[in-house]
Order: C-alpha cells, then sequence, then structure tokens
C-alpha cells in the first residue's frame, strides 16, 4: 500500500506538471535557436548540432587533423597539463550555433528547460565515447556565484544526464571553496593559476564514496580544461581511480590558442 508519504509526492508531481502544461498554454514554448514554436531545442537545431568525430585528441578531446599520425594533438604533446589532472576530457561538440546559443540562454536567461535536452545531448555523447564511470558529480558554484544566479546549469545537466544514465550523482561532496574572478579573459596559465585550490571534497555519510572509482565530472564549456582540472585534484587525493570530464562543448581554436 502507498503511505502517504509517497501519495503526497505523486500529488505534487501531478500539480507540476498540470501548471507546466497551462504555462506552454499561456506562453508557448519557442526555439532558443530558430524561434521555431513548440520546442525549447526543436528537432531541426537539435540534429544542427555535430558531434566530434574521429580522429580527436584521446587526451583533450579535441579534433585532430586526418594528416595527423599521433592520437594527441600539439598542445597536449608539448603541455601535458590536461593529461595529469584528467583522465580524460570530453564534449559533446563544438562551440558553435546552435549549442552556443543554448548554452548562453540555460546559464544567463535562467532557462531551465533547456537542461533537458542538453542533459539527453551529454547521455549521448558519453554512450558515443563508451565511457564507463560509476559515479556523476557537476562543478559546484562558489554560494556567492549561486545566489546570483539562482541556478548551477552543471547541476541541471548533470541530474539529467545520471538520470538517463542510470548512474548515481554526488551534489555536496566537491564543493567551491573559495570565489575566483571569472576565466573568460584569461590565459592558460592564469585560468590554472585562478582556480588553484579553489574546490574541496569532503564526503558526507549521504554522499558517495569516491574512493577507488570512476568519477565523471560535468560542466557546460570547458576552454582549456582548468576548471575541471581543479575539481579532478581533491578527487584523486581522496582515492578516485580515475576522473573524467564531460562537457556540453569546446571553444576549438581558443583552447588551442590557451593551452
Amino acid at each position: 500500500m502507498m503511505d502517504e508519504e509517497a501519495r503526497r509526492q505523486q500529488k505534487l508531481l501531478r500539480m507540476i506538471h498540470n501548471l507546466y502544461s497551462l504555462l506552454d498554454l499561456l506562453f508557448p514554448r519557442h526555439c532558443v535557436s530558430c524561434n521555431c514554436s513548440g520546442y525549447l531545442l526543436c528537432p531541426d537545431c537539435q540534429t544542427a548540432i555535430q558531434p566530434i568525430m574521429p580522429p580527436f585528441c584521446l587526451h583533450c578531446g579535441l579534433p585532430l587533423s586526418s594528416s595527423m599520425y599521433s592520437m594527441q594533438c600539439q598542445p597536449c604533446r608539448s603541455v601535458p597539463t590536461i593529461r595529469t589532472h584528467l583522465t580524460g576530457l570530453r564534449a559533446v561538440g563544438l562551440y558553435e550555433t546552435p549549442l552556443d546559443t543554448c548554452i548562453w540562454t540555460l546559464k544567463y536567461k535562467q532557462q531551465r528547460g533547456l537542461a533537458e535536452p542538453l542533459g539527453m545531448l551529454l547521455a549521448q555523447a558519453f554512450r558515443r565515447y563508451q565511457l564507463k564511470v560509476d559515479l556523476v558529480i557537476p562543478v559546484p558554484l562558489h554560494k556567492e556565484r549561486q545566489q546570483q544566479r539562482g541556478d548551477n546549469q552543471s547541476l541541471l545537466l548533470a541530474k539529467v544526464c545520471a538520470r538517463e544514465l542510470a548512474l548515481p550523482i554526488a551534489t555536496d561532496g566537491l564543493t567551491r571553496i573559495r570565489a575566483t574572478p571569472a576565466q573568460i579573459s584569461l590565459a592558460a596559465e592564469q585560468r590554472y593559476q585562478n582556480v588553484q585550490g579553489a574546490f574541496h571534497y569532503e564526503p558526507s555519510s549521504a554522499t558517495p564514496t569516491v574512493l577507488n572509482r570512476r568519477i565523471l565530472i560535468i560542466d557546460d564549456v570547458s576552454t582549456t580544461g582548468s576548471t575541471l582540472a581543479a575539481c579532478a585534484n581533491p578527487l584523486w587525493r581522496a582515492g578516485a581511480r580515475e576522473v573524467w570530464g564531460l562537457v556540453l562543448a569546446r571553444p576549438w581554436k581558443q583552447a588551442l590558442r590557451w593551452k
């Protein structure tokens, strides 16, 4: 027999569903990229998001020229920072239209509904790359930034991705203990220094352990991998066996220039 708490939860879910249905009637959804009605991200625009296909760098996941004999890009061969901090970094696609528009709208316009199709894209990429992990962790925001934005887009994306992959998610073990300036105007070395020591891992009784487990860190965009690498450091110290990064997009030219 269903207990009272379960009945209350089901009733709440039905109310939320009905509310969203009413909002869709009053304020019809429009695709954030092409503005067609009925979707936040329409099927045509989803199809237009091109996945990164082989050959790509086995470390950072950026595309390689078909004429290259090595399975690593030149920056990873010369400055192997990502290699020493992450097992590997993968992305759904490159930071270009329509993916860039979707990410910007989710991040700065608080269009939470976009987390659903974008999180599904992360799950599809996970399967395409044939990654094997035991636990999903989103990149955390500092509490001050969280208050400013209201939402952590990495958390929203990670919840959808983990749900689709039937993987456990840890949302409170990894924390950002130091507020850092925005990375956008910084060069590669400055980016790594900016986030050095910014993250801390402290498991609680409700947090799955990372000891000897393969971890997947989720974020929206990665340019140099510095934030993901800084997140990985305390996870390695806590005994993680592997630490992968998975993001929606990578700005190709900027990443190659700033590594």
